[in-house]
């Protein structure tokens, strides 16, 4: 056996320090400007003569890896091979040394196999089913003891090849699920992207990966932003992203990512419905059970997640069994009283300010503490373009390239060219992400697109559409509710008596109740 220490340095300073980046590397956030300097620095030149760039964001003309992963694999791969040599030799290092050694093999095994995990990812999503065999697991398993185990030697940090490889699959689905739906290099963007990234393996990916990842499910994920900022694409994201375990005698992992996402549109149905959909009936609980059913946190399997879109349209009472869930993990289902135990993760979706809904009571502020242990906001489209103009073109041709592959182009170019002659650069886009979709398809159906206008010049239509608004939204005190249906009658009838034998009270209440603001706004129309 040789001797530990009669021997070279392990490391030099040139070495420590390259190992010190990729260290940081392997854990960081990709999605954050400081990825693209780590690179930098990694490589040791000025990235300046090709196209600038400050954040990771996909390009649909790149059908390629980014040339500085390349780089960075070809440095690495001889340096780890010629550490492990010396490693071999009894060379004395420091537990710090062996540490960087560790992130820089991850590294280097993460990048070895990442188009093999993508592929594993296509056809997943191809095909969804049973788990597939991992075909590529026995020369993994090869290269990670090769690296990591290593004679009289013992590192750090105790290495499970299946550990690793769940890690790597889980790394590499957050970052398809982010870089190809979450599209612009707009620093909103850039922020929700690695907002989504925390949201699946937290700010400290190494300590994760340490433990974490096994608690991740029982916390919940609330989703804000305006309609039509892609809320539901940052929830199929963090759900089809969990950690997934691996099997090494099965050569499986335990579940198929792609068919555990559960979404439901809560606004969508009564109260009854939402109730028999989330927890399920037994049959005769309500008219029209004819058979026991079951609701969708029974059907959530232990690595699935349940999100429920808008949120903020619940009735109290179903804060209040959600809250008891959020909880407990616990419910039962209609009609019945044995306790069954929901096993998933679940992500909320709102557009709402739930801070205003708070103050109004008609969302529980209990209910909101336990929603809110993870929260991300989907930015609108016009902050995205206000910071980054330029990501309109990239967002048209996205579109374009998933409605008419063959013939994105030519349609960008028109969506483009009628943009700049009728809407302007300065449009707002008050629909979103949802509006341009929609613009695209009308422009290329009838060669135009047409945003809804209020009419001008009538001050009293938006006092109208706001009363009516606020009445969808149930957002009107019963007090305020009379007063401005009040004020209406008024000013549709100039008079107090004909106001109120309409209403069929008394003239001098309803005189006591008109608002002189909105008054004057009402006799513009």
């Amino acid at each position: 056996m040789p001797k530990v220490g009669r021997r070279m340095a392990f490391l030099n300073k040139s070495e420590s320090s390259f190992l010190g980046v990729i260290s940081t590397l392997a854990y960081c956030n990709p999605f954050l400007p400081e990825r693209i300097e780590l690179e930098r620095k990694a490589l040791g030149y000025d990235l300046a003569h090709e196209r600038a760039r400050s954040v990771w964001s996909m390009h649909v003309d790149e059908q390629r890896d980014r040339a500085e992963i390349a780089r960075l694999t070809e440095r690495v791969e001889p340096m780890a091979l010629g550490l492990r040599a010396r490693l071999a030799t009894g060379v004395a290092a420091s537990d710090a040394e062996l540490a960087l050694y560790e992130d820089l093999i991850h590294f280097l095994l993460y990048h070895r196999y990442r188009l093999k995990l993508h592929q594993a990812i296509v056809e997943s999503l191809q095909r969804p089913g049973p788990p597939r065999q991992i075909r590529f697991w026995k020369p993994f398993l090869a290269d990670a003891d090769q690296y990591l185990k290593i004679p009289d030697r013992t590192l750090p940090t105790p290495h499970r090849p299946d550990h690793m490889l769940a890690c790597f699959f889980q790394i590499r689905r957050a970052f398809h699920h982010i870089y190809y739906y979450l599209v612009g290099e707009s620093m909103p963007a850039a922020r929700l992207r690695a907002a989504v990234w925390q949201s699946i393996g937290t700010h400290d990916l190494r300590r994760y990966h340490q433990g974490l990842y096994k608690h991740m499910g029982d916390i919940t994920t609330l989703v804000t932003g305006p309609s039509g900022t892609g809320k539901e694409l940052v929830a199929r994201a963090i759900a089809q992203s969990r950690y997934i375990p691996f099997n090494p005698e099965t050569q499986k992992f335990a579940d198929d990512f792609s068919c555990a996402f559960l979404p439901i549109n809560l606004s969508a149905l009564t109260e009854t419905l939402i109730e028999s959909e989330l927890f399920g009936h037994k049959r005769g609980s309500f008219t029209g059970a004819v058979s026991d059913r079951e609701g969708y946190l029974e059907a959530c399997p232990e690595l699935g997640t349940v999100f429920l879109d808008e949120i903020g349209d619940l009735h109290a009472s179903i804060q209040v069994k959600l809250l008891r869930i959020l909880e407990t993990r616990s419910f039962s289902r209609l009609g019945e009283t044995e306790p069954r135990q929901f096993q998933g993760k679940i992500i909320a979706a709102t557009n709402l300010d739930l801070a205003h809904e708070m103050q109004a009571g008609r969302f529980r502020q209990d209910f909101y503490f336990r929603l809110c242990a993870d929260m991300v906001h989907t930015p609108s489209l016009q902050e995205q373009l206000v910071d980054r103009p330029q990501d309109l073109h990239n967002l048209i041709l996205f579109i374009t390239r998933g409605i008419v592959e063959d013939q994105a182009d030519v349609l960008a170019r028109e969506v483009e060219a009628w943009i700049d002659g009728h809407l302007g650069q300065d449009y707002p886009w008050p629909g979103n992400f949802r509006e341009l979709e929609q613009c695209v398809r009308n422009v290329m159906i009838r060669k135009e697109y047409h945003p809804p206008q209020a009419v001008p010049g009538r001050e009293g239509d938006d006092a109208h559409d706001a009363f009516r608004m606020a009445i969808h939204e149930v957002a009107l005190s019963q007090d305020e509710l009379l007063t401005r249906y009040y004020t209406m009658a008024y000013a549709k009838t100039g008079s107090y008596e004909e106001a109120a034998r309409l209403l069929k009270i008394d003239w001098r209440t309803l005189k006591g109740k008109i608002d002189q603001e909105l008054l004057e706004r009402l006799r513009k129309i």
